[in-house]
């Protein structure tokens, strides 16, 4: 009897270390801890994450599985790399995903949070334009997420938000990658609201133009034809 007991806890325990192992690898992604096209031995992840290696070695399949890393064998694994074929897979994957959810929010009828989105992005292309802080790249991406983050609740469907919340991964290394700079934050932020004009007017056909509209605006921003 002890011996299963013994024997839960440790499974229970190996779970816990690989959620806390994962967690901590998709933190340093996220915040570019660990930047795009990085390479890492295993050793090198076990010290940067504070993790057993047994549990970064699971978090490492996850992340692979997610195309985050690519495992390199005897040398580690790389994060993976910004180029332009990846940079328009990624958004174009965004556009279609926001396409939906801003059709399925509007099919749903006025929904609470979009006022306050407004209210969000109208502050940041105040101080954008007024260019007084200077830790507003970092405050954009939030601001500049929070539209997309509604966009992707709206799709209802947890298939579509798991393979939606992998694609915010991706983008995520990719605008470490290149901070927003106070110009690209003023037209950013000018394209959401007019993403938010849409959806506050329920109007599909203009929701479906300017989240197109902001994506080519984004692909040259990055110098991708």
């Amino acid at each position: 009897m002890q011996v299963a007991k013994d024997a839960m806890t440790q499974i229970q325990e190996s779970q816990l270390l690989a959620e806390k192992a994962q967690t901590a690898l998709w933190a340093a992604l996220r915040t570019g801890q660990l930047r795009e096209g990085q390479f890492l031995s295993m050793s090198q992840l076990v010290d940067l994450l504070d993790c057993p290696i047994a549990a970064i070695r699971d978090a490492v399949k996850q992340g692979s599985a997610q195309g985050l890393l690519t495992t390199l064998p005897k040398r580690g694994v790389q994060v993976m790399e910004v180029r332009p074929e990846t940079i328009r897979e990624c958004l174009d994957f965004r556009m279609v995903m926001d396409q939906e959810g801003a059709r399925r929010r509007i099919a749903e009828g006025p929904g609470s949070g979009l006022a306050a989105l407004r209210s969000r992005h109208e502050d940041m292309l105040a101080a954008a334009g007024s260019g007084a802080a200077k830790d507003l790249p970092s405050k954009a991406i939030v601001v500049d997420l929070s539209l997309h983050d509604y966009l992707a609740e709206g799709l209802g469907n947890s298939l579509l938000a798991a393979a939606y919340a992998a694609n915010r991964m991706r983008i995520s290394i990719i605008q470490n990658a290149r901070p927003f700079l106070q110009d690209r934050i003023v037209s950013a932020m000018e394209e959401h609201l007019a993403i938010i004009d849409a959806l506050e007017h329920r109007d599909v056909e203009a929701a479906t133009r300017a989240l197109r509209f902001h994506y080519g605006k984004t692909l040259r921003w990055w110098g991708v034809s």
